[in-house]
């Protein structure tokens, strides 16, 4: 007596089937998805938000360092200076790294609570009452 597979499990003894069965993967399944009841503007504007969201926190931190790279390359007498204390000018803009990756972060809260958040829970709100998208 064989073995015969439900036709609903048609792999029984592997976690996914192999991968000449699957479906290929959309080359753009990063983006939302397209349904014909979405709030369109809704979601463009959450985009719009989320993508400011992250450039503001990221040119911050990352532009603060790539300052600080800069002028070590090509500045060296400014970063050999005695600022303060006996701390040269370069040490002290390397420790200053720290609060402005933690004005980053901070920037990042704050605009997520004013900008993207409440974008989210106008669609969470359109969906629950039937009237946007939902997946």
């Amino acid at each position: 007596m064989s073995y015969q597979p439900h036709p609903s499990q048609p792999y029984p003894f592997q976690a996914y089937p192999p991968p000449h069965t699957r479906p290929p993967a959309h080359p753009h399944s990063h983006r939302l998805p397209r349904h014909p009841d979405a709030p369109s503007g809704e979601l463009r504007l959450l985009r719009t938000a989320y993508r400011w969201q992250r450039r503001v926190a990221t040119l911050t931190a990352l532009g603060y360092f790539t300052l600080f790279l800069l002028l070590s390359a090509f500045a060296p007498g400014l970063m050999n200076r005695s600022a303060t204390g006996g701390l040269s000018t370069g040490l002290l803009i390397g420790l200053c790294q720290l609060p402005v990756t933690c004005v980053a972060l901070f920037l990042y809260e704050y605009t997520a609570r004013r900008r993207v958040d409440p974008l989210v829970h106008r669609i969470r709100r359109q969906c629950r009452k039937g009237g946007g998208y939902a997946r």
